[in-house]
This record gives C-alpha cells, sequence and structure tokens, in this order.
C-alpha cells in the first residue's frame, strides 16, 4: 500500500506565483463591479471619523514616483483607520490652476501669452487640466488607491472657484489684503511674479565684482579724516554677485556694531572695508594692488551718511546702516538696491530712499538705461563689468558657483523686481503670532522636527504675495480707475462675482463689462467712477490653500480641521503654510491637527531624480515589472522621515521580501484545505503548547504592528510583519509544524490545534497586511474560509484583529522561549554532520543535549517528549554532567532503529503492525483515525 495517500500535504488555489502585474486589475474591476469604497462608506456612516485631506497635485504630466510615496502612505492610513473602525473618507483632488498647467500648454502651443485670446486660451488649459485629471486618476487607481474618485475636488470647479472667491473676501473684509510696491521673486520668462514656495534654490554660476563707490568730499567725511588729497578719490568697496542690479544702486549698507578700515594700497588708493573681513581674505585678494596698510580705522555707525557717487554717475548714493551685513563673506559693505532685494526694500523703506526699477516684465533694461537699454539683464552682466574696469570702479571679477533661486517650472534663474502686487499682511491683527502659537501648542507635527522648521519660516517669512501676471486661474476681482490708475478691492465686487462664478465659472470675470459687477455707489479717492477690470490672477497656492474652506467645510461627511494632512517636505513652505494662513485669519483655527512630513525620492546613491543622469523610475514601469503592491511595500519599509532610495536592486529585495510573506500566506492556505474555522477550531486551553506559544507571538505582533500603525511608524510595521513571517513563522513555528500538519490524524487533536492557530495566524496576518498589501490580502481572504458571521465580501471591508493576550499567557510560554534559544545552535550542529556526510535528513539524527546544571535542564526534560519535533529530528536524548565545561553541549549521532515510510522518522516500533508494513506506530494510529 501507498501510505502517501493517507498523508495531509498541503493543497490551495493560492498560487506560489504572484503575477501580481497581471492579477492586480482583474481585482480592481472587482472592486469596481461591487462599487467598493461606496459599501465601505456605507458600513461605516456614522462611526467616528477621521479625515486625511488630499493635497492636490497639480494637473498636468503623468505621475511620477514621488507621487506614488505620497498617495501609497495617504492610503496605508485611510485603509488601516477603516478596518479600526473609522469612518474615513477620502476625497482625492487636483490642483488645476496657474503656472504648472499654464506654462506646459504653451510649451506644447509653441506659443507665448501675446500670441493667444485670454478666454480662449483658458478654455483650452481647462481641457488640458481635465485631460491628465483624467490621467492621473486612472494611474492613481492603479497603485490601488481607494476614493471618491468619481466625486473628487478641483480647483476649476465651479463652486470650487466660488468658495476661492468667498475666501479672498473674507480677508479683504477683515483687512488683510493690501497692494504695495515691493520686490518679489520674478520669473522673466513666464512673466509673472512668484511665491517663495514657487522658488526652487540650484546652484548657478554667477559673476563675483569687487566694486569701488568714489566718495563725495563733504563735510561728513572729512569730519572722519577721510583724506581726498591722494591720487585717486577715497572709496568704499561693495562685493556682488549681480552685477545687473547695479544699475539701481541707492545706498551701500554697513553694520552699525563692525570695524571698519580705511586702507592704503600705496598707489594713491584709499578704500573702506570691514577690518575682519581685510584681515582674513580681503588682503590677500587685493595685494597685488600693493602692500595694503590700515591708516584710519571706524565703526559702521559713524559712517551713516557718508555720500558717494554712483559709478556710472547715475546718481549720488548715502551709506545706511543694517544688521543684516554679514561678518563672513565679501567686504562688509553690501550694494543696496531697493527693487532688487527684500532686505534692501526694507533698509530703502527706513531710510526713505527711492526705489529704481530699470527692468521691465520680460526682464530687460527700459529705453532709459544708457548703453543696455533692452538688454535681458543677465546678459548685460559682461557689458556692465567692462563698463566698471574701463571707467577704473572695477577692483577686481572672477565667477562663483552658489545657489540661487530659479523658477520652480521653466527651471531658469529669477530675479528680484519691485513691483506692484496684492499682498497679504502677515502681521494683520497679530497673526503672524498667533500662527506660531497654534504651531507649537495645537498641532502635532510628524516628525516632530516639522514644528522648529515651519516655525522659523513662519517668524521669518514675507508677507504673502497674492497677484500673478498669468491667464489661467481665478481672478482677483480688483478693478482700476481710469483718470489715476488707482487698484480697488471691494469685497461687495467679489461677493456678486462669486455668485456669478458658480453658475457660469471665472471666465465671466474677462468677458463681461465691468459694469456688470460694480456697487453703484463705488467710487475712486480720485472722484471718478469709471473703472477698467484688472486682469491679475490668484496665486495657485492660495487656490489649494482654501481647499479646508471649499472641501472640508462645504462637503457632506467631512468636518474642519482635518485630522491629517500628509505631504513632501517642502511644503512645509507650500502648502502648509498656504492652508494654515487664511484658515487662522478666516476661523481662527487651524485647518488640520497632525501635519506629517515625507522626505523626497532619490536613487541608489542618495541622487534626484533626473532624466539626464539616467536614474528616473517611474511607477508605470515598477508596476509592469513587479506590480503595485512590491512597490506598497517598498514605501511600507522605507523610513519616509528622510529621503527614500530607490532602484531595481532595492526592488528586487523588496520583491523578495514580499514574496517571503506570500509564502507564509500559502503554506498556511495550503494545510486549511480542510478546516472549518466553525466546526473543527480548538479552544484556548485546549491548544498544544508551542501552538499556544504561537498564539502568544501573534498576539504580541498585533499589539505592536498596532502601534507603529498608529504612530505612522510604517516602516516598524513592516520589520515586525516581515520578522514574524520569516522568522519566527517560515524558520521556526510553521518549520516544527510541518511533521504534525502532514502526519497526525486528519481530525486528530493535535493537527486541529495547529490549524486552528494558523487560521488564526492568517486571518489576523491578512488583515494587518491588507492597508500595504490591499490586492494579495484580498487574494488571500477570498482564497479563506471564514467563521459564519465573520465573513465579509472584502477584506477592505472587514475590521481589525483583536487578541487577548491574557489567554495565550503562561509559564510554558516562557519555557518553549528558553528551548527555542538553543535551537539554532541545534540545528547548526545537524549541518555540520550533514556536511560531513554522517546524515542526510535531519530525520536521520538522534540529538543528545548534556546540560552542566540539572536546574536549567529541568524544561527540557518537561518537554522530552516534544523536543524532537522542535529539533525536527527522530530522537532527542537528554543528559547532565556536572564537570561540563560550557553550560550545554551538543552531539549528533545517526538515530536508532527504522525509518517510517511514511512519515520518514527513524523509530524502534516501525513494522511492528504486520498489516501495516514500514509504518511507525505513530503513523499506524493516524492512519486508523
Amino acid at each position: 500500500m501507498d501510505y502517501k495517500s493517507t498523508l495531509n500535504l498541503p493543497q490551495t488555489d493560492f498560487s506560489m506565483k504572484a503575477n501580481l502585474s497581471a492579477r492586480e486589475p482583474e481585482t480592481l474591476a472587482r472592486w469596481e463591479e461591487m462599487g467598493l469604497y461606496g459599501k465601505i462608506r456605507r458600513a461605516f456612516q456614522g462611526r467616528e471619523l477621521f479625515i486625511l485631506h488630499d493635497g492636490p497635485p497639480y494637473a498636468n504630466g503623468h505621475i511620477h514616483i514621488g507621487h506614488a510615496l505620497n498617495k501609497i502612505l495617504k492610503d496605508v492610513i485611510v485603509r488601516y483607520k477603516t478596518l479600526r473602525g473609522y469612518d474615513a473618507p477620502y476625497i482625492p483632488g487636483w490642483d488645476c490652476h496657474g503656472l504648472p498647467v499654464e506654462h506646459q500648454l504653451f510649451k506644447d502651443l509653441k506659443k507665448n501669452k501675446d500670441q493667444i485670446d485670454r478666454v480662449a486660451f483658458r478654455m483650452m488649459a481647462y481641457d488640458y487640466a481635465m485631460k491628465y485629471v483624467a490621467i492621473q486618476r486612472d494611474e492613481f487607481k492603479r497603485l490601488g488607491i481607494i476614493g471618491d474618485w468619481e466625486h473628487p475636488y478641483l480647483t476649476l470647479d465651479r463652486k470650487y472657484e466660488e468658495a476661492i472667491l468667498k475666501s479672498f473676501g473674507r480677508l479683504v473684509e477683515e483687512g488683510y489684503i493690501y497692494r504695495g510696491l515691493k520686490p518679489v521673486h520674478w520669473c522673466f520668462r513666464c512673466e509673472t511674479a512668484l511665491a517663495e514656495a514657487e522658488v526652487e534654490y540650484e546652484n548657478h554660476e554667477s559673476d563675483s565684482i569687487y566694486v569701488k563707490f568714489e566718495l563725495k568730499n563733504e563735510e561728513h567725511a572729512q569730519n572722519l579724516g577721510i583724506s581726498f588729497e591722494g591720487k585717486k578719490p577715497p572709496t568704499i568697496c561693495i562685493w556682488t554677485t549681480t552685477p545687473w542690479t547695479l544699475i539701481a544702486n541707492v545706498a551701500v549698507a554697513v553694520h552699525p556694531d563692525m570695524e571698519y578700515v580705511l586702507v592704503d594700497f600705496k598707489i594713491g588708493e584709499h578704500m573702506i572695508v570691514a577690518r575682519d573681513l581685510f584681515e582674513t581674505s580681503l588682503r590677500e585678494k587685493f595685494e597685488s594692488d600693493g602692500e595694503p596698510r590700515v591708516v584710519k580705522r571706524f565703526l559702521g555707525k559713524e559712517l551713516e551718511g557718508l555720500v558717494y557717487r554712483h559709478p556710472f554717475g547715475l546718481r549720488e548714493g548715502r551709506v545706511v546702516l543694517a544688521d543684516y551685513v554679514s561678518r563672513e563673506d565679501g567686504t562688509g559693505c553690501v550694494h543696496t538696491a531697493p527693487g532688487h532685494g527684500q532686505e534692501d526694500f526694507m533698509t530703502g523703506q527706513k531710510y526713505h530712499l527711492d526705489v529704481v526699477m530699470p527692468v521691465d516684465e520680460r526682464g530687460r533694461f527700459l529705453p532709459d538705461v544708457a548703453d543696455f537699454s533692452g538688454q535681458r539683464v543677465f546678459d548685460a552682466n559682461a557689458g556692465i563689468i567692462q563698463k566698471l574696469s574701463d571707467l577704473g570702479y572695477l577692483k577686481l571679477a572672477s565667477k562663483i558657483t552658489h545657489t540661487y533661486p530659479h523658477c520652480w517650472r521653466c527651471k531658469q534663474p529669477v530675479i528680484f523686481r519691485a513691483t506692484q502686487q496684492w499682498f497679504l499682511k502677515i502681521d494683520h491683527k497679530g497673526l503672524r503670532q498667533d500662527l506660531l502659537g497654534v504651531i507649537r501648542d495645537q498641532v502635532a507635527w510628524v516628525p516632530a522636527s516639522g514644528r522648529e522648521r515651519i516655525s522659523a519660516m513662519v517668524e521669518n517669512r514675507p508677507d504673502w504675495c497674492l497677484s500673478r501676471q498669468r491667464y489661467w486661474g481665478v481672478p482677483i476681482p480688483a478693478v482700476v480707475c481710469r483718470v489715476c490708475r488707482n487698484h480697488i478691492l471691494d469685497a461687495r465686487l467679489i461677493e456678486k462675482l462669486a455668485a456669478r462664478v458658480a453658475a457660469e465659472g471665472t471666465d465671466i470675470w474677462f468677458k463681461s463689462d465691468v459694469a456688470e459687477f460694480l456697487p453703484k455707489d463705488l467710487r475712486c479717492a480720485c472722484g471718478s467712477s469709471a473703472f477698467d477690470k484688472s486682469t491679475d490672477i490668484l496665486d495657485v497656492w492660495f487656490d489649494s490653500g482654501v481647499s479646508h474652506q471649499a472641501v472640508l467645510k462645504n462637503a457632506p461627511g467631512l468636518k474642519l480641521p482635518a485630522d491629517l494632512y500628509l505631504e513632501g517636505s517642502d511644503q512645509h513652505r507650500g502648502w502648509f503654510q498656504a492652508s494654515l494662513i487664511p484658515s487662522q485669519a478666516i476661523d481662527r483655527q487651524p485647518p488640520f491637527k497632525t501635519v506629517l512630513t515625507h522626505g523626497f525620492v532619490v536613487d541608489a546613491q542618495g541622487r534626484k531624480m533626473s532624466k539626464s543622469l539616467g536614474n528616473v523610475i517611474s511607477p508605470q514601469e515598477i508596476i509592469k515589472d513587479f506590480g503595485a503592491d512590491i512597490l506598497r511595500l517598498w514605501v511600507l519599509s522605507s523610513d519616509y522621515n528622510e529621503d527614500v532610495r530607490i532602484s531595481k536592486e532595492i526592488l528586487n529585495f523588496t520583491a523578495d521580501a514580499y514574496r517571503k510573506i506570500r509564502n507564509t500566506a500559502r503554506f498556511i492556505l495550503g494545510n486549511l484545505n480542510d478546516f472549518d474555522p466553525d466546526a473543527d477550531r480548538l479552544g484556548r486551553q485546549e491548544l498544544c503548547d508551542i501552538d499556544r506559544w504561537a498564539l502568544s507571538r501573534l498576539s504580541q505582533l498585533v499589539d505592536g504592528v498596532t502601534r507603529a500603525y498608529d504612530s505612522y511608524l510604517f516602516y516598524h510595521v513592516f520589520q515586525k510583519l516581515f520578522a514574524f513571517c520569516n522568522e519566527e513563522m517560515s524558520s521556526v513555528y510553521l518549520d516544527i509544524l510541518k511533521d504534525r500538519l502532514y502526519t497526525a490524524g486528519r481530525r486528530s487533536k493535535e493537527r486541529r490545534s495547529a490549524q486552528t492557530v494558523i487560521y488564526d495566524i492568517l486571518d489576523a496576518l491578512t488583515r494587518m497586511l491588507a492597508p500595504v498589501l490591499p490586492f494579495t490580502s484580498e487574494e488571500i481572504y477570498r482564497s479563506m474560509r471564514h467563521r459564519k458571521g465573520e465573513v465579509a465580501e472584502s477584506v477592505h471591508l472587514s475590521s481589525w484583529p483583536a487578541f487577548d493576550g491574557a489567554e495565550t499567557e503562561n509559564g510554558t510560554n516562557k519555557d518553549i522561549d528558553k528551548i527555542l534559544e538553543i535551537r539554532p545552535a541545534v540545528l547548526k550542529s545537524l549541518e555540520e554532520e550533514r556536511t560531513k556526510g554522517k546524515i542526510g535528513s535531519s530525520l536521520e539524527a538522534k540529538v543528545i543535549l548534556t546540560f552542566k546544571d540539572k536546574q536549567a535542564s529541568e524544561v527540557f526534560f518537561r518537554f522530552a517528549q516534544q523536543l524532537r519535533y522542535f529539533f525536527i529530528v527522530s530522537c532527542v536524548e537528554l543528559k547532565t554532567d556536572a564537570s561540563l565545561g560550557a553550560p550545554f553541549a551538543i552531539s549528533v549521532v545517526h538515530a536508532e532503529g527504522k525509518k517510517c515510510s511514511r512519515c520518514w522518522n527513524y523509530t524502534q516500533d516501525t513494522d511492528v503492525d504486520a498489516a501495516y508494513p514500514g509504518i511507525c506506530g505513530r503513523c499506524v494510529q493516524a492512519i486508523r483515525g
């Protein structure tokens, strides 16, 4: 008789080969057909709300790996909170206005904004944005992201645009909005102002020049003892990396408390610089002009009011005081052009300096700028340097590579340019201090360092420039007086436009006559009632920043504040501030309770993803090769607090980890083929000792994984789940179980004990894996038999595993831990004997354990009959020997007896029953049932 047919060999439909790229779309189609998201919403309606509010990506282009990281992290949280019993709706959103869409569309059209009608372009921009909303929606869904994809929030939606205007109107009413002349980051290629959040800092090679400004022979200079009797007039020396801004110079700033020196270069030239910088660097730089000698010393405050002549004779300037003057670089004398820098502007306000702006919106010098009219500012640098040299005012010139602001969209260097713009005043009604208090006391930051990061940004940020000179966006409904060109904002006009926008969209502002929106009594300060419409649009960050007003306040089933905002760490200066500022100004509360930030995706060497480096890996490519669950597991396994590395090698490692988790599930499923969880499961007190131990480990796992999910420590979730599957299960418990599962009587208590526990392990594992591996967990769940009353249509409609660890804890668990502590040493000894050829399978072995301490061996003697299963050998013999040099010794010999042809164990009772030749007594009992 072939007794192999009596073995309980694993049987399962759960495939060893995941083939995720083919299987996952089938699961997506099933979820779509059953309306999974809607069923989840109905099932959890009325429960405690948990709102993760989606930061909207731009609707331009396909999604990239950074999008995948962000959306998967959000999805893991939403799915986890749902399994924990929360009503956790997820409303995805898209940022549809502004420069990202406009820039790409103009690029596709091969036109600029002067070559196309505004309204016609806006219609094309709408279609363009909607095209990529559809594309990105499908790409996000393929990642397994669950949400209300049929009803996302879009910043171009009419109701959303209405909310934008109403929010802006509230801020106008409260006095936060003003128009002023200030230097702002200006992209002359995109022809628009930029907010700080729209500026990226990249390496850039600039000219580095030291320029002498000739002092005027006047009373203050004479009183300081500055001599004008040399061959050349004395000078004050500045350093700059933006030569083109010298055209607008009106002052030189010095630090009031720094010491300055008048240096004689023995060539008839006297020059003022900071003493510390002269001693540490400038002496060496300038020594080619002769051995420099200090002839006078001054404090910076003594130099205030000195008058100098502009090198090009454009005007006279004067020396002013400023605390921001650096001791680390330059000359300690800072060239000041209030039209070209924020600090310069503030100094100009203090000293009532002229704001000279010789540059137009395209970055070209105006017609009245001699020698450089019509030239782009960066192109003019060489000519300006040459002119300085020809006039004798250039002290030194070189090149320097440093970080410089670039436009976030066209990636080109930007300039500071003073223009009339609309601003949100950050200090109005104590807003800045309120924001800092909220950041400190009311919001939780994950990681905690986010609190200091955003606090520093808010503490030092300038007023928010809200206006943009572009086509595509929500208009700023200001009117311009036809007589004096004064710009006016009126809350009544804004409210009237908002009502029209809700029905007709924002194009109505550009299509209609301004008279349709004007309040009847609106007058300019000059008395005129004739107005034109402003064509500026709102900063796109304001659009997305007021999503708490447009979505959280207006959508049914949501709440304000949200429980969580989750975005990349760059959003400390972007969306987090853009959301917090209007929320605090309008509602006097933050829009979020917790803010979680993650790093950026980089390659294996820590480099940014770049097409030029050839290190870009797209999520679509990963899904094609590996499947979405592997991509999701990579996210879970990464410490998102830092930049997250990805490469084909890292993904292969992730895939290997995934296979080990999957194979654990496959093994368990294969051994549950004949297990009915209602009829066959045993009570806790009926379980075998090692099975109770396994349940205690499961209980600890559920507790640890739950705490890790709750703390947003997702890589801890991965580590715990992977270690449990790979080490405690595959390498220990399931390895030990194989003999009992395969050879014990099919309905025996020993086998049912094992099946009861592995069923509970798989059930809990499936639910704990569901937030991160939604496709695989669904496949496992559908392959399992479920207890009556616990079966759901999907694992994502089930609940989080709950275990009472006290039920599984007893003294034997600690005893088993002691046995398992020496198991690796036993397995190592077995492997050594196998290598020598003394044994083949470990079942050919007998292990002899000798203990020095009899008390230490008591645990092993108590478990003497079970030890052979722990070590997967045919026999274990226990001894004690007080003379032993070590706590214990292991020896391996060939097992005695005869090999059972069914279980392959060597025993003394094989062949004892003539009816079952070649079978051991234990297997005879199993066969007889």
